[in-house]
């Protein structure tokens, strides 16, 4: 297969870098491998993906990536930081980083989007556009494309940056040169194994979503097992500790997104801000913010865990 020339791949490359993009690489859009297509249905089968039943949706479509676009011949896969430069103070509800900014399906959108342009004038060929509501494999591509490689705590691990990045990929029927994959691990390490408030996590890099705090503070509707409000410690919105414990994040650099600066109303948040709060005021508030999610009886419910 004749790949566009070098040149235009380095141009995608210039332009990714100049929206933002901290790393960009290419992967032949072929079918997973068998081995990644029956680790995902066993874990899909195995009931470990708890609340998130759109998991098991679209399957097909998850191990190919060719079918969510006709004629695809490349995933682009794109890499975004988003770790903050301020924190939120040490007694408020505490809130995972990724929605500490603005809602990051937006702005990874956007900017995929005016990418996705430039490729189609640089390339006369087609586009789509994927952020995590999409049915792909995002850290399978990105590993295939040379981004970085899955860490035990189950994130993608840019070497060098570490894991504090929001991944979106661009399918184009434009037959890029393909990037080297990542061959990296963090085998043998565990600190998150460990470091795991809940248990979610073994030593095989296998994850059970049924006891993660990322997935039920966020995607569990209703009531939450008892167990959660032993474990989580002031969280209302997700959990980061897989990520804070991890030696590749000993050096992270702060994000240069201003969408994903810590905004006054995540860091203002209280206990008495989110009791007062009417679901007219969660709304306006949230609108724009991945906190929406959640809901305000969700958020609600985290915050009186245990009481």
């Amino acid at each position: 297969m004749p790949y566009v020339s070098y040149d235009i791949a380095q141009q995608i490359k210039t332009q990714a870098s100049n929206l933002g993009f901290d790393a960009c690489g290419f992967a032949v859009a072929e079918p997973v491998s068998d081995e990644a297509a029956l680790q995902y249905s066993q874990w899909i089968a195995e009931g470990r993906n708890g609340c998130m039943k759109w998991a098991a949706n679209h399957c097909e479509m998850r191990n190919d990536p060719t079918l969510l676009l006709d004629g695809a011949k490349t995933v682009i896969s794109l890499a975004l930081n988003y770790y903050p430069a301020q924190m939120q103070p040490a007694s408020a509800p505490r809130v995972a980083y990724y929605a500490y900014g603005r809602d990051y399906h937006e702005v990874l959108r956007e900017r995929l989007m005016t990418l996705a342009s430039h490729i189609e004038q640089l390339t006369h060929c087609a586009t789509r556009v994927c952020v995590d509501s999409a049915p792909i494999r995002e850290r399978y591509w990105a590993v295939k494309a040379g981004l970085g490689f899955i860490g035990i705590n189950n994130c993608l691990i840019v070497p060098g940056k570490g894991s504090f990045f929001f991944l979106g990929e661009i399918l184009t029927t434009a037959a890029l040169p393909p990037d080297e994959p990542c061959r990296l691990s963090c085998e043998g390490c565990g600190q998150c194994v460990a470091a795991c408030p809940a248990g979610a996590l073994n030593a095989m890099g296998a994850l059970d979503a049924t006891r993660c705090l990322s997935c039920l503070l966020v995607e569990h509707h209703g009531d939450l097992p008892n167990w959660v409000a032993d474990v989580a410690q002031g969280r209302v919105v997700g959990c980061d500790q897989c990520q804070l414990c991890c030696p590749h994040n000993a050096h992270v650099v702060a994000t240069s997104i201003e969408d994903f600066v810590l905004t006054p109303m995540v860091r203002d948040l209280s206990k008495q801000a989110i009791d007062s709060m009417t679901n007219g005021q969660f709304r306006c508030i949230f609108a724009h913010s991945a906190i929406s999610r959640v809901r305000l009886s969700g958020l609600r419910r985290n915050l009186h865990l245990g009481d």
